[in-house]
């Protein structure tokens, strides 16, 4: 525990002397308490650290966590989820922090693969390059593999050296500062800071074991092989473990070069009426869907087909979930308002005593101010946020499942409307909920869909069940925002709590013994 205060000192002093409390202030304002405090350790008689005079606040506080380190990085990103903690404006502001550290040397990438593959192994790859993209867990390399007698292009993506370890002190420590902020500042307790940072804890840990994000490639493949036009990475296994990942390397540009597409005589409004339709086939379809759908995690490859990389957070629904999302998002194009009221009382997702009519009114009061507005501007996302707001007047069930969704539908229509700003999202949706309901409705169809589930994890992965559990594990954390209580991570918190009281508890008796022994001896 001394370790842990030590590594809060220095972590401590790191923020005192950035812009980042000073530039948070101007969002959200802390406790006093908290303000003094870091007035303390900013205490110096270095200079204290300037950011570029020429950015917006929102960029320099970003600027400023990027400077400090993968887990600075993290706790942003994460935050950017909670606008409940920090508030919206500072959430929004957070939203476009970018992921990004100098890389590691080639030799320390090439003693990781040989440790974790073997010398034998890494002898077999060809023309490991130097990386070609590093962010705060991994970095990239492009080289080339034997598959099977076949010469294949690769991308190796690879852990930062010793970053499990550096991360998790430093997350500990931010952990203790969360118990001593909720343990002094009563108020905050309703935020259980303690259980935000340890989520976000459980999440990265998770994140930096590259088995499971080519399990979720994997799966993602899988259920996206007869996509015309979509291509999933293949995942290579013989040359993956827990710091070392391989998949296909994707010859193509990145949707965000527009001009270059054009260029190429690639249709940029075919392409973003694709990438809105996949993903929504994904998430209606499969529930399982990509939930980090950027500009930089989107490229056409060389046959024009989307190819999406990344796939360290994906999103998934369950089947009343899938039902209830093509549901709303089909009776908001029919403007059918009854209709989405009777979905969300046959869901059990409001009470049944909430008057339909009454639900339907409230839903209108969303639909038809959207449907005033040009077509083109209309979004889904927004469009299911503030239905989210709405129907939590009338006790809904939180989905937060679907909250992820409502997020990462944002930033697709975003991009598809970057590669063609008259792009019709709701002409775009219809053709794919249209069939997707459809075939729901069809009971032979419901009866093979019964039957495949209960054997699709042992048939996508025969041979990593464990990291599935975990994948699956992970994507809880994710969608809900919270931690199951019947589950290993819940009993690991409630430890943490154990630990962190007892050393509080220690500490103040130890500081009594002191103040008495004070008295007896002046």
């Amino acid at each position: 525990m001394i370790k842990k205060f030590i590594t809060l000192f220095k972590l401590g002093r790191k923020v005192a002397k950035s812009d980042i409390l000073e530039l948070a202030s101007k969002f959200q304002e802390p406790p006093l308490i908290i303000k003094i405090l870091f007035k303390i350790l900013a205490i110096s008689f270095t200079k204290k650290e300037t950011l570029e005079a020429n950015k917006d606040e929102g960029e320099r506080l970003s600027s400023s966590l990027e400077s400090m380190g993968t887990t600075f990085i993290k706790l942003g990103q994460f935050l950017a989820t909670r606008p409940d903690i920090i508030g919206e404006e500072l959430s929004k502001r957070l939203e476009n922090l970018q992921d990004r550290l100098p890389p590691f040397s080639s030799y320390e990438a090439k003693e990781i693969i040989k440790k974790d593959l073997g010398v034998e192994t890494f002898n077999t790859i060809l023309n490991l390059s130097e990386p070609i993209a590093a962010a705060s867990i991994a970095q990239v390399h492009k080289a080339q593999i034997n598959d099977e007698g076949t010469i294949k292009d690769v991308a190796i993506k690879i852990l930062r050296p010793n970053i499990k370890k550096i991360f998790n002190e430093e997350i500990d420590a931010i952990m203790l500062f969360a118990f001593l902020v909720e343990s002094f500042v009563k108020k905050t307790k309703r935020l259980k800071l303690v259980e935000v940072v340890f989520l976000l804890k459980e999440i990265t840990n998770l994140e930096m074991d590259l088995r499971f994000e080519a399990a979720a490639a994997n799966e993602y493949a899988e259920n996206t092989k007869n996509d015309a036009g979509f291509r999933v990475p293949q995942i290579y296994w013989n040359f993956t473990s827990e710091n070392v990942m391989t998949l296909d390397w994707i010859d193509g540009v990145s949707i965000r070069e527009t001009e270059e597409l054009k260029r190429r005589n690639i249709d940029t409004k075919k392409i973003a009426e694709d990438i809105i339709q996949h993903f929504l086939r994904h998430a209606v379809r499969d529930g399982f869907f990509h939930a980090d759908m950027h500009q930089g995690n989107i490229f056409i490859d060389n046959n024009g087909e989307i190819a999406p990389i990344d796939f360290g957070i994906m999103g998934r629904l369950d089947r009343l979930s899938k039902r209830f999302l093509a549901e709303i998002l089909y009776g908001f194009i029919q403007r059918d308002y009854k209709k989405v009221a009777e979905v969300h009382l046959v869901a059990g997702l409001v009470p049944k005593e909430v008057p339909i009519d009454d639900l339907a009114q409230a839903l209108r009061s969303i639909g038809e101010p959207i449907f005033g507005q040009a077509v083109k501007d209309i979004s889904g996302g927004k469009l299911l946020k503030q239905l989210f707001d709405v129907t939590e007047k009338f006790n809904m069930q939180t989905q937060p499942q679907l909250l992820m969704l409502q997020k990462t539908m944002v930033v697709v229509e975003g991009v598809a409307r970057k590669l063609h700003p008259e792009t019709n999202i709701w002409t775009t949706s219809k053709p794919v909920l249209e069939s997707w309901l459809r075939e729901t409705k069809d009971p032979i169809n419901t009866l093979n869909e019964t039957i495949q589930s209960t054997s699709e994890v042992i048939k996508r992965l025969p041979e990593f069940p464990e990291i599935m559990d975990k994948a699956n594990q992970a994507l809880t954390f994710l969608a809900s925002g919270q931690i199951p209580q019947n589950s290993n991570s819940f009993t690991a918190l409630n430890n943490k709590k154990s630990e962190m009281i007892a050393f509080r508890n220690q500490s103040v008796i130890g500081l009594l013994l002191l103040v008495i022994l004070g008295l007896l001896v002046f």
